[in-house]
């Protein structure tokens, strides 16, 4: 799905595909560099970061291994509830490991925060943090983040595996979810 396809549905593109794409690829070659040999184990956080996830270790030239962790502080509206839960854990044992949790997005940091408190109780041996989109002016946990793909505004964004109930995640640009729509 591309933004012409719903416009009536969003405001305004952020991010083309392309634009996501060139930018993934840019961070993959400097994961790539800060990891070399090593085998990093890539953290997907679902459902938002399967894009991510994927174009990312398809950009690495290096090899990593994969899971995922389902972690919530969403319902289905736009605002975190301030509750997080983890859904889905991790199937690897990551002591003595290099994690990187590859996010969708950061807005307040409470989800990640969480995350990143949670699996240093595992003992890994280093981890960081990569997210694709982060908004700035929402944060309100500090949260260290290595790499980040685009800086967005604080407003409700959709596509490239970020939703609204569920949908808009197959939106290939990244676009602003037109009020009318969740109001």
């Amino acid at each position: 799905m591309i933004a012409v396809d719903i416009a009536s549905d969003l405001d305004r593109v952020l991010h083309t595909e392309q634009q996501v794409l060139t930018r993934i690829a840019e961070v993959a070659a400097q994961i790539d560099a800060d990891y070399e040999g090593r085998e990093p184990l890539i953290v997907g956080v679902l459902n938002g970061a399967m894009m991510t996830v994927s174009d990312l270790t398809r950009a690495m030239t290096s090899h990593c291994e994969v899971d995922w962790m389902a972690v919530s502080s969403y319902g289905s509206g736009t605002r975190s509830s301030g509750v997080v839960r983890i859904l889905k854990d991790l199937t690897t044992d990551i002591s003595g490991r290099h994690v990187l949790i590859a996010e969708d997005i950061v807005d307040t940091g409470l989800t990640l925060s969480y995350l990143v408190k949670n699996l240093r109780n595992r003992e890994p041996a280093s981890l960081e943090v990569m997210t694709m989109f982060r908004k700035p002016d929402a944060m309100t946990c500090p949260v260290n983040l290595k790499y980040v793909g685009f800086d967005i505004p604080n407003e409700f964004v959709v596509g490239y595996g970020l939703d609204y109930s569920g949908r808009y995640r197959n939106l290939r640009d990244v676009a602003t979810l037109a009020p009318h729509v969740y109001s």
